[in-house]
């Protein structure tokens, strides 16, 4: 279980083809591996040692899967950065984790300047921007050997340090190990494979390979003998474009971009019968949008659950078992969950506890803390912090996150069963619920709804919609139609901000 061969095993198992597709060029999987073992080269010749971090941040491109696996050859720790966080996010995550190098591209240059400044140990930087260019390492990559470099990695030598969103604070690194990795893509590619697509199967590298899911994906691609095609950012005209030209058959994406492309005017005018599957992960799925998405394109919608602390996937929807609706699959080969309560005791069938996760694909620890991997790794579990049930048949249905229960007058509410029932109305297009201090009950319930374009419901009929369908003390008190709803780089609603948006309706709770 070392991701150092994951190119090889990809040759000797589908010979050579063009695994990469981007802006109409194809890259094949032998050019990949040998440009990547250049680099490997050319990293140790620049002082990286076994171990070492090396930060990589651009968008998707075929430069950024060769960074990876050179990194990767030269037995040295990828850390993968968002290429559209700000420059005093990448301060951060740069001071934290001490690289000795950053790869880049012009385009983003300046920013990772900014972004080195004033650090106690600034790491060189460079680009892979094929040109010449005081920054560039492909002029010293070309006389470098295209073997791999006889390096020493074994499957619990860390691999990757992948950075949390951050939502109640600074990121954490999450440190996976080769095995963590590999693992979790070869137990994802087994649940995949019960697919039979075609005799082709070409996968839309939308997601972006700096996150965690998108990095394990892009590893199963690799796994299952994938073409790629590439898209530097998620655009649904370009998505839909690359879908008739490439006849896509597949694709992993995240609630926001089922949204977005469902909701797209010219969505029918573009050939996508070639588009048989989607897996959903990142965010949980209302229900009402999967329904409608693949009743509009003619797909399926495999839904799975993960973490970056689980690299990242922990359960899947297997297409050859009954689909349950709202269910997040089973638990993938290898991997055991368990639902418990407060005090750490299971519970039985469909009670709603922490979900907890053991197996091959947890992480090591967070980064230089400590204490922070001691309350969340115990006993050998994962407590991932998210509230869930598990039925007799072991599927897993999330519930919520933890710290977003809200607790009304002694009584759980939770944001994501509400969530969903306003979606059903139709002219609801998007929701948030968050929790409200209140004096009085603890906590209030609010909701910012997003309407359909020239949608004329008001915030009092949302209201009495919910109040006909759940109980009065679970609906919400306050409601807001907004233009928008706040949400992080991958697109999931950002709770921390929506938290800051409901201190509007704080002074209304005094009564």
């Amino acid at each position: 279980m070392n991701l150092r061969n994951i190119w090889s095993n990809n040759i000797e198992k589908f010979g050579m083809y063009p695994v990469l597709i981007f802006e109409g060029e194809e890259y094949t999987n032998t050019y990949c591996d040998e440009l990547s073992s250049q680099l490997a080269h050319t990293l140790i010749e620049l002082g990286v040692e076994r171990g070492d971090r090396v930060v990589v941040t651009m968008p998707n491109c075929p430069e950024v899967v060769i960074a990876f696996s050179g990194i990767i050859k030269a037995g040295a720790v990828v850390v993968p950065v968002m290429p559209l966080l700000q420059a005093q996010e990448i301060h951060y995550i740069l001071q934290d984790c001490q690289p000795k190098i950053v790869l880049t591209t012009d385009l983003l240059l300046a920013k990772v300047k900014e972004a080195v400044y004033n650090l106690s140990a600034p790491p060189k930087i460079f680009t892979l921007d094929r040109h010449d260019s005081p920054y560039s390492l492909w002029k010293g990559m070309e006389n470098a050997s295209t073997s791999a470099p006889n390096v020493p990695i074994c499957e619990e030598d860390e691999a990757a340090l992948l950075y949390t969103a951050g939502t109640t604070g600074n990121p954490k690194g999450v440190v996976l190990t080769h095995k963590n990795l590999y693992s979790n893509a070869e137990a994802a590619s087994k649940t995949a494979q019960i697919l039979q697509l075609r005799e082709e199967r070409v996968a839309l590298g939308v997601l972006p390979f700096s996150h965690a899911f998108g990095f394990t994906m892009m590893n199963v691609a690799l796994l299952l003998g994938d073409k790629i095609v590439l898209l530097p950012y998620f655009d649904p005209v370009k998505v839909l474009e690359a879908i008739e030209k490439y006849k896509v058959t597949h694709s992993a994406m995240v609630p926001a971009m089922f949204h977005a492309l469902y909701h797209h005017p010219d969505a029918d005018e573009y050939d996508t019968s070639s588009f048989i599957v989607c897996v959903s992960g990142s965010a949980s799925l209302p229900k009402q949008l999967a329904y409608d998405f693949q009743r509009k394109f003619g797909c399926i919608i495999l839904e799975g659950y993960g973490l970056s602390e689980a690299a990242p996937i922990v359960t899947a929807t297997d297409p050859s078992k009954p689909i349950k609706p709202g269910s997040v699959g089973l638990p993938l080969p290898g991997i055991e969950v368990a639902v418990v309560d407060e005090n750490g005791y299971r519970l039985p069938p469909n009670e709603v506890g922490e979900l907890i996760v053991s197996g091959p694909n947890v992480f090591k620890g967070y980064y230089g803390k400590e204490e922070e991997s001691r309350e969340i790794l115990r006993d050998g579990w994962l407590y991932t912090g998210d509230m869930a049930r598990i039925d007799e048949e072991g599927y897993v249905f999330i519930v919520d996150r933890k710290k977003d229960v809200i607790i009304r007058g002694g009584f759980n509410i939770y944001p994501r069963d509400l969530e969903e029932l306003l979606m059903v109305h139709p002219d609801v297009v998007e929701a948030g619920v968050v929790g409200v201090p209140s004096p009085r009950m603890g906590e209030e319930v609010a909701a910012y709804v997003v309407l359909r374009q020239g949608a004329q419901t008001t915030k009092e009929e949302l209201i009495e919609f919910c109040q006909k369908k759940v109980a009065k003390h679970k609906s919400p008190r306050f409601i807001k139609i907004v233009g928008y709803l706040p949400k992080n780089l991958i697109g999931k609603i950002d709770k921390k901000k929506l938290r800051e948006w409901a201190k509007e309706f704080e002074t209304a709770t005094q009564t």
